[in-house]
């Protein structure tokens, strides 16, 4: 993927239906973690979520977290969250972690900062009510625009994107409170005949 290797764990993250194999090969190509699409910004849990966690484990992988990209415009914020565990729970997926994906400023969240920060506050609050572990995969480009000067993201962990190839966090530069970064995409293309996104961290 014309990136450089270098000592960490190495995941991927993605958003459609992956087979068992699929999941195997990447596994067998140095793969440790899966972070797997839980909640569409249409609105609805992703219906591909409980079998893309039920392969990720079968094949061996360490680590196995969900992300939600949550739709603003359906408004309920809290609802989302609750829908979204729910749904985890009725189907008794396990799972690590659950990421909120803050992207898309003008085009997934609303104009204005101050509704957008409330609406992120709400789902915190919801998902710290089902004691559910969170962070937040966002970037300062993205962050900023949606939400201005909030920093009530930053007492979680931080997934950043910056697809430069370095799998290292040399790029980082603070934002929206955050001062160290915890997870980092760094690069996306076809792995195992599925597109992903790759994802590295410190070991």
């Amino acid at each position: 993927m014309g990136s450089t290797e270098s000592p960490g764990i190495k995941g991927v993250e993605l958003s459609r239906l992956v087979s068992d194999a699929a999941f195997g090969d990447m596994r067998s190509q140095g793969v440790e973690f899966v972070i797997a699409r839980g909640y569409q910004s249409v609105g609805r849990v992703d219906p591909n979520l409980v079998a893309n966690v039920a392969s990720a484990w079968n094949a061996g992988m360490s680590h196995v977290d969900v992300y939600q990209f949550p739709c603003f415009s359906c408004g309920n914020a809290a609802g989302q969250a609750n829908t979204l565990i729910g749904h985890l729970t009725d189907n008794a997926v396990k799972y690590g972690m659950v990421w909120l994906d803050v992207e898309g400023p003008g085009t997934y969240w609303g104009s204005s900062t101050a509704a957008n920060a409330a609406f992120i506050a709400d789902w915190i609050q919801a998902m710290k009510s089902n004691g559910a572990n969170i962070g937040f995969y966002t970037s300062a480009s993205q962050w900023e625009p949606i939400v201005g000067s909030y920093t009530g993201g930053s007492p979680f962990p931080l997934w950043y994107a910056h697809k430069d190839g370095g799998q290292n966090f040399d790029d980082f530069s603070p934002f929206g409170g955050w001062t160290r970064p915890n997870l980092k995409t760094y690069d996306e293309g076809e792995l195992s005949g599925v597109g992903v996104e790759r994802i590295w961290y410190p070991s």
